[in-house]
């Protein structure tokens, strides 16, 4: 381990040098000022501040600037703040100011062999279980930043469907509860669009699983990029459904954002040859819009959007209809959607 030995006297840098060289300790180096201390210790580059010393072995009584002061000023950097120092004094006196600023331990002049041994390998040990301890400190924080992104890797897989990459239903779920609350504080509208590809049970049957799931995930990924917001949220609802749940947003914006979803899966061109609506992969969507609130349920809201599916696919699909019922306090239009959906 590396000593600095801080003397003004080059016959106490030798004797100290002496002592510890033969004792075993071979990688000394030597300061005549704390001026030149400090350099060594690189406090005059800031920038790339680094060292490699363990121990200090710091004089009190020295020109310019005497061993305490130099002793505060180091302890002041805190790359410095775990290398022992100890002080070399000839007279009690300097012990408390010296170990206010900072010192670890001390030996009085003349020197004693044995107790400078023992103070020095009594601070290197000190050096070595810091060291350890702050290994094991950075090694924990590397595990537990690993642990983190592992926790938010899983966090996307248990929110995100498996084939699409869009949110899954348990995610939109608890995200339509959370809108649902913040819309009743806000009393802002809060719109649901429920999209279903047309005659997908037919593409599957021509074209085979491998291409439905590829259609799906092309199908994912436009209604994904309609989504301009970081609040909207595309989900995948169950087979060929997906639903977008769009804070803040009435029922003409909805509405003309169902339609750009609409357009853009047609404009992607995807061959559909048992389609009874065209030749190629269409959608059909059901826009609702609620300013909820405490007497409402969001259960209501997609009730309210599947009815306006369905009523999409009874006009003929690949097309967009909105519910005629903003906030949602006429039963009668649930408990028809309701009727619809078990007859269908």
């Amino acid at each position: 381990m590396k000593i600095l030995i801080v003397d003004d006297s080059p016959d106490s840098q030798l004797l100290i040098k002496s002592i510890l060289n033969y004792a075993g300790y071979k990688d000394l180096l030597t300061a005549n000022s704390a001026l030149e201390a400090f350099r060594q210790l690189g406090m005059d580059n800031l920038a790339s501040a680094s060292t490699d010393i363990d121990l200090i072995l710091m004089d009190v009584v020295m020109p310019e600037m005497d061993g305490i002061e130099a002793c505060r000023l180091i302890k002041s950097f805190e790359y410095l703040r775990d290398i022992p120092i100890i002080i070399v004094t000839a007279t009690a006196k300097d012990l408390q100011m010296a170990f206010a600023a900072g010192a670890t331990d001390y030996i009085t002049k003349p020197l004693n062999k044995v107790e400078l041994l023992a103070r020095v390998s009594s601070a290197l040990r000190l050096k070595r279980e810091i060291d350890n301890r702050k290994a094991r400190e950075q090694e924990l924080m590397k595990l537990t930043q690993q642990l983190e992104e592992l926790n938010q890797i899983l966090q996307r897989l248990s929110s995100s469907d498996g084939l699409t990459g869009v949110a899954n239903r348990r995610h939109f779920d608890l995200v339509l509860k959370q809108e649902w609350r913040r819309a009743i504080r806000d009393a802002t509208p809060l719109s649901l669009i429920l999209i279903d590809v047309d005659f997908f049970k037919a593409y599957n049957d021509t074209y085979g699983h491998q291409m439905g799931d590829d259609c799906l995930k092309r199908v994912a990924n436009s209604l994904k990029g309609v989504l301009k917001r970081p609040t909207d949220l595309i989900a995948r609802y169950g087979g060929e459904e997906f639903v977008a749940l769009l804070p803040k947003t009435d029922t003409d914006g909805a509405a003309a954002l169902a339609e750009g979803m609409r357009a853009g899966i047609e404009a992607l061109g995807i061959a559909h040859a048992r389609s009874q609506v065209t030749d190629r992969v269409t959608i059909s969507l059901g826009v609702a819009t609620v300013v909820p609130n405490r007497d409402s349920s969001f259960a209501d809201l997609v009730a309210e959007a599947d009815h306006a599916l369905y009523q999409a696919k009874q006009e003929g699909r690949n097309r967009v209809k909105s519910s005629s019922s903003i906030v949602m306090q006429d039963k009668s239009l649930v408990n028809e959607a309701t009727l619809c959906k078990l007859s269908n």
